[in-house]
């Protein structure tokens, strides 16, 4: 089972010592990524670190595993071009 820890909208306004209105907006203009499920939203621990780093952590994780597959990409793009010389 997944264990995320994750907060509503009114918690987070409390952790962060805003309105409820302004964690609404920060959802809306995206500095805050949080899932909406039926009619709430859930807001990942992970999110309200973006508020703080300018980094989101999904955001960050994704651009390691993109940076670790480089040499992956840059070998086949080798492979492909050296195929296209030959024909």
């Amino acid at each position: 089972m997944i264990s995320t820890r994750v907060y509503t909208p009114e918690q987070v306004a409390d952790i962060l010592q805003l309105s409820k209105n302004t964690i609404y907006d920060l959802i809306q203009r995206g500095e805050i990524i949080a899932k909406k499920i039926g009619k709430v939203y859930r807001i990942p621990a992970s999110s309200i670190a973006f508020v703080f780093t300018g980094l989101d952590y999904d955001l960050y994780l994704a651009e390691k595993e993109d940076l670790r597959n480089i040499p992956q990409i840059q070998s086949a793009i080798k492979k492909t071009r050296s195929k296209l010389k030959n024909v």
